[in-house]
């Protein structure tokens, strides 16, 4: 969107949430809860590789098969992979939570019309609406 000043020189508008002071606290509650469990899980992946790392460490190389270091080698790899998408997850819940704060959330990156509330509610850390999302899977 483009404004006139009083100069006539366009200027870039930042549009705006549509939903209320309200709705945003009931997105950023959500948000957080969604955050924080997020964290959580992360945290307990990450306990799970050290202690993966410390039972290994104490198994003798004679009593330990290869191919149960191997699957262990990949349990480790995939909590690796399933950590980094929690990160990834968090730092999206966390852009959210900025929209919030700046009075943007809500608002489709790719068309500028209000996301719905019901998707925003499934998908609280969306920056595109149904229409969107749709356009970018063709």
């Amino acid at each position: 969107m483009i404004a006139k000043t009083s100069r006539d020189t366009p200027q870039a508008v930042t549009p705006t949430t549509p939903f209320s002071d309200e709705d945003l606290e009931t997105f950023r509650e959500l948000i957080i809860r969604k955050r924080q469990a997020s964290r959580e899980d992360k945290e307990r992946m990450q306990h799970q590789i050290e202690d993966s790392r410390e039972q290994s460490a104490n198994d003798s190389a004679y009593s330990h098969h290869m191919a149960d270091a191997g699957t262990d080698a990949m349990e480790r790899e995939k909590l690796y992979l399933m950590i980094a998408r929690q990160q990834k997850f968090i730092s999206y819940l966390d852009r959210a939570l900025e929209r919030i704060n700046n009075k943007t959330y809500g608002i489709c990156k790719v068309t500028g019309k209000p996301i719905a509330k019901e998707r925003l509610l499934a998908v609280p850390h969306t920056e595109l609406s149904v229409e969107a999302k749709q356009k970018q899977r063709k």
